[in-house]
């Protein structure tokens, strides 16, 4: 007689901030990831950036106390806030305090992730045309208890006056909810 056996798809929060960090780790060479074709980068600077942000948001996210990340693009010129792109992470406080699982398929966070990288490639339809060359910082919100290391550095949340906003989809792991909002400078044109 065969016996069946169900296999469940147990999301553990090691692994949901995994799932979230690496979502972070985007960046420009043409690879296939989450089924969708993404740009890599190939500056090593920018690649060392990216992977110290990641390994010290898993860190953050694993302990909960993560709220936010905030990818800022600014005009290099005179530091003006050209985009704000805020992911607002809320995680299950039950899991980090009493270590238990929750269920969720990798298909489906998959499909979710896959959502908002489709809106964010997309996203060039209705954003302005960044015509000067521009820097990026990256802003983490995080509860007031928490260590930080000394290569972060308090900073103002480098708001946009007068925005304009678009929600973007959200994913969320079972142990991690991502919420994704961009901000960018209001067109003149927009008022005329």
């Amino acid at each position: 007689m065969a016996s069946k056996t169900v296999a469940k798809d147990i999301i553990t929060l090691r692994g949901s901030a995994a799932i979230v960090s690496e979502f972070f780790e985007e960046s420009f060479v043409k690879v296939k990831k989450y089924g969708l074709p993404m740009l890599l980068t190939q500056d090593e600077g920018v690649k060392s950036f990216i992977a110290n942000l990641t390994a010290q948001l898993s860190e953050w996210l694993e302990a909960g106390k993560l709220q936010r990340v905030v990818l800022v693009i600014m005009s290099k010129a005179t530091n003006e806030v050209l985009e704000r792109w805020n992911f607002s992470i809320e995680t299950d406080n039950e899991v980090v305090e009493k270590g238990v699982s929750r269920e969720k398929s990798d298909k489906e966070i998959m499909r979710e992730i896959q959502a908002i990288m489709r809106q964010i490639a997309s996203s060039i339809t209705y954003l302005p045309c960044l015509d000067e060359a521009c820097v990026f910082d990256v802003l983490a919100y995080t509860d007031k208890d928490v260590g930080v290391p000394f290569t972060w550095i308090e900073s103002d949340p480098k708001l946009i006056s007068n925005p304009q906003m678009v929600k973007l989809h959200s994913f969320d792991t079972k142990i991690h909810k991502v919420d994704t909002l961009v901000s960018y400078k209001n067109d003149e044109w927009d008022e005329q």
